[in-house]
C-alpha cells in the first residue's frame, strides 16, 4: 500500500465541505504527490487491475492518460498488451457534443491535445469504438466513496456517454473509476444523472458496487 503524507480521508475531507470545494481540495492534493509516489502508485494499482474480476477476460478497454495529479494507469497498459488487450483513449465527438467516442491506443499512435490540452486520437480511423462496443472503461476521478458515489471533474461527458447504460445494462461495458485511494470520502450525493460505477479501483484497494 502506497505511503502518502496525508490525514485519514474521513478527517481530511468534511462532508460539509460543497462539492466544488471538495474538488479543489482533492485535486491539490493529488497534484501535490512526488514523482515517487506516482510510480509507487501507479505499480499498485497495475497489480490490483490485472487480478480484477471484470478485466480479466477484457480485451477491448477504454483507458485515459493521466493528467492533473491522476493516477497513471500506462504501467497497466503496457502489461495488459502483452495479454492481447487493445486500450482505447476517449475522444471528444466531433458531431454530438458532450459525448465520447474512443480511438485505438496502439503503440506509436500520433496523439493530438483536444480543447482540454488532453492528448487523442485522430477521429478518422476506421479501429474507433463506439462506447456500447468495449468491454470495460477505466476513468479517472476526484473523488468517490464506498457507496459507489463520485465526483468528477465535472464536464459531464462519460455521464452523457454513458447513458444508455441504465436503460439497456447488458450492452454495457464495466464502468470502473480510478483514483489514488486517498481521494475516498466518507460520503458524496448521487446525483440523478450519474452513470452507477460497477466499481473503484485504487492504489490500495477494489471496491465493488454492482455486478
Amino acid at each position: 500500500m502506497s505511503q502518502y503524507p496525508l490525514t485519514h480521508p474521513f478527517e481530511a475531507h468534511p462532508d460539509h465541505l460543497p462539492r466544488s470545494e471538495l474538488r479543489k481540495l482533492l485535486r491539490r492534493k493529488r497534484r501535490a504527490l512526488s514523482f515517487d509516489q506516482q510510480q509507487q502508485a501507479s505499480e499498485q494499482l497495475a497489480l490490483n487491475l490485472l487480478k480484477h474480476p471484470d478485466l480479466l477476460r477484457a480485451r477491448h478497454i477504454g483507458i485515459y492518460l493521466p493528467n492533473d495529479g491522476e493516477i497513471d494507469p500506462q504501467l497497466y497498459i503496457d502489461l495488459g498488451r502483452r495479454r492481447g488487450t487493445h486500450f482505447y483513449l476517449p475522444i471528444l465527438h466531433p458531431i454530438h457534443p458532450g459525448k465520447l467516442v474512443f480511438g485505438p491506443y496502439d503503440e506509436g499512435v500520433e496523439l493530438t491535445a483536444n480543447r482540454f490540452g488532453i492528448p487523442e486520437p485522430p477521429f478518422p480511423t476506421a479501429r474507433r469504438r463506439p462506447a456500447w462496443a468495449l468491454h470495460a472503461v477505466l476513468f479517472p476521478l476526484v473523488g468517490f466513496d464506498e457507496q459507489g458515489g463520485r465526483l468528477g471533474m465535472g464536464g459531464g461527458f462519460y455521464d452523457r456517454t454513458f447513458a444508455f447504460s441504465r436503460l439497456r445494462p447488458a450492452m454495457a461495458p464495466k464502468l470502473i473509476g480510478l483514483a489514488h485511494d486517498f481521494q475516498k470520502v466518507a460520503s458524496l450525493p448521487v446525483e440523478p444523472w450519474d452513470v452507477p460505477l460497477h466499481g473503484v479501483v485504487t492504489d490500495a484497494a477494489c471496491y465493488r458496487f454492482r455486478r
